[in-house]
């Protein structure tokens, strides 16, 4: 019954939000960052202050990133990834707002400019002086031929991870962008957000208070629950494939 009504939702709104975290690529194999065996259960995370500040810290995280210990990339995108495809390609939505790094939304068929990355992308890696993007596979054949800390081939500077730190700062313009979506939508949707990562769950409770209907599916409770409109505790693949079927 509540999957009916979600799809329902979906089909009367005007324009949907999506907004996506974690739990929707642990069904791609991609473990969580705070949970037990997450992430950040079985190594530290290394501050943005301290890679730029560094060498040897910047080695670590280049290290860890090569062999990729955090196991961000490589794995393949699941129904649930396929269902928000579907519903960006119909202009149902303008975009998928994710807290993910993994590339799977991209990997799924949503084009890059409709997907808003609030904390990055570990699939490649940017300076930090000139902004060049440098692809990881050329920048670990020089690190295993040379031993030398990856560094930008344009000016010289800094190189790290596309992904957002801790203590870095947030990304202004998927910010912004986040915060466009959230008041443009009449439909919420959030997949696989504990919601407890500020401020990117403050998205949510703007839309909500800008007259959205919130609809929430994560296999755990969140502390947004209680403002919802429709909550599901269940796997996101099997019910997005139902209420946004392939044709």
């Amino acid at each position: 019954m509540s999957r009916e009504r979600l799809k329902t939702m979906i089909d009367d709104a005007r324009r949907v939000a999506i907004f996506t975290g974690a739990g929707i690529s642990t069904e791609s194999g991609i473990p969580d960052f705070r949970s037990p065996g997450g992430v950040w259960s079985r190594m530290s995370p290394i501050y943005f202050q301290e890679f730029v500040s560094s060498e040897a810290k910047r080695r670590e995280a280049w290290e860890r990133a090569f062999a990729g210990r955090a196991g961000w990339t490589g794995r393949e995108p699941n129904a649930g990834h396929y269902a928000c495809a579907r519903l960006v390609a119909s202009s149902k939505s303008r975009a998928v707002i994710t807290q993910n790094v993994d590339n799977l939304h991209h990997l799924a068929g949503v084009p890059t400019d409709q997907v808003i990355e609030l904390h990055g992308n570990a699939s490649y890696a940017r300076c930090l002086d000139c902004g060049l993007r440098h692809e990881l596979a050329d920048l670990k054949a020089l690190y295993k031929a040379t031993g030398d800390l990856p560094c930008c081939r344009a000016c010289g500077g800094i190189v790290k991870t596309a992904t957002i730190s801790f203590g870095q700062a947030m990304p202004e313009g998927p910010m912004a962008r986040a915060r466009d979506e959230a008041l443009a939508c009449d439909l919420f949707l959030v997949l696989g957000s504990s919601l407890v990562v500020f401020p990117a769950a403050g998205f949510p409770l703007l839309a909500k208070d800008n007259g959205a209907q919130l609809a929430i599916v994560n296999r755990e409770p969140t502390e947004q629950d209680v403002i919802a409109d429709l909550v599901l505790h269940d796997e996101i693949g099997p019910v997005m494939s139902e209420v946004v079927p392939a044709n």
